[in-house]
């Protein structure tokens, strides 16, 4: 759901220099704590000294020039990730975030830039820690990044901002938020003020999925977890789900996983050392 690198393991095998390039369906934020950076978003191009902030929504064309002296970290996130704890602040702390690339500027030796700072040090030194890899840790820190960071963007907003790259972020952030209801795709185009060719058109070009596609492995993601940490008998869970036949649920799930809801619990069970129950 996440990945943290600094700046230089990645530009110093690139003698400083990152192509322009773009990620579908990754927002990225680069975090240049101190040192020069020369920064393409589009078709902005800017100058930058740190502590600055870069945030890159998926599809947004970005490059950039670095330096020895460059100092900082770049966090990709899947916005899939980072809105599944369900809170309405992170889902507007994305939507707000991620609405155009942009620079943001911070006031060196400030006390709100050495808090984020650290905060962006903890989180590196959680997804190093040797237990990552089961840790909820790191996650719950980028989304702390996400909400600090578009607090800034909002205290830094200029008149009459574009919408940029945001369709597809809103359409994540509704989908975290409704994918129970199985709303048809025409319902979450009505939502989003577009037509649902439209909205295949975006979801297809940031991930080469259908909408559809992308609610239907939300739904999916969820029943795993739940048929993981849960004992609950698979005809509660499906109704949980917004499913009213428990038949066509465990089809649905077979279809996307490709094991029945039955055979992924005994074989995650085994995995563990847990029961199946």
């Amino acid at each position: 759901m996440l990945h943290l690198e600094a700046i230089q393991s990645r530009s110093r095998r690139h003698q400083w220099e990152i192509a322009a390039h773009t990620h579908r369906g990754l927002h990225q934020i680069l975090w240049v704590e101190s040192g020069p950076a020369a920064v393409s978003l589009d078709d902005r191009h800017e100058r930058c000294l740190g502590p600055v902030t870069i945030v890159v929504p998926p599809g947004a064309v970005h490059a950039f020039s670095f330096s020895p002296e460059t100092v900082g970290l770049v966090l990709t996130l899947d916005a899939r990730g980072i809105a599944e704890d369900g809170s309405p602040a992170t889902a507007d702390s994305l939507a707000v975030l991620f609405r155009t690339p942009r620079v943001m500027y911070f006031d060196d030796g400030a006390g709100a830039t050495q808090r984020f700072a650290a905060l962006m040090r903890d989180l590196a030194e959680e997804f190093l820690a040797p237990d990552a890899a089961g840790s909820p840790v790191p996650l719950w820190l980028a989304r702390a990044v996400v909400w600090r960071l578009a607090q800034q963007a909002v205290r830094q907003a200029r008149p009459g901002e574009p919408r940029g790259h945001a369709l597809f972020t809103r359409f994540i952030v509704l989908v975290e938020a409704r994918h129970r209801e199985h709303l048809p795709v025409a319902e979450y185009a009505r939502a989003l003020g577009l037509t649902p060719e439209r909205l295949n058109r975006v979801t297809r070009g940031e991930t080469g999925q259908s909408a559809l596609g992308i609610v239907h492995e939300r739904l999916a993601r969820e029943a795993c977890r739940r048929l993981t940490y849960t004992a609950a008998p698979i005809a509660q869970l499906a109704l949980d789900l917004g499913f009213d036949d428990p038949a066509y649920f465990c089809r649905f799930f077979k279809r996307c996983t490709g094991q029945s809801p039955r055979e992924f619990r005994r074989t995650r069970a085994a995995a563990t050392g847990g029961h199946d129950g």
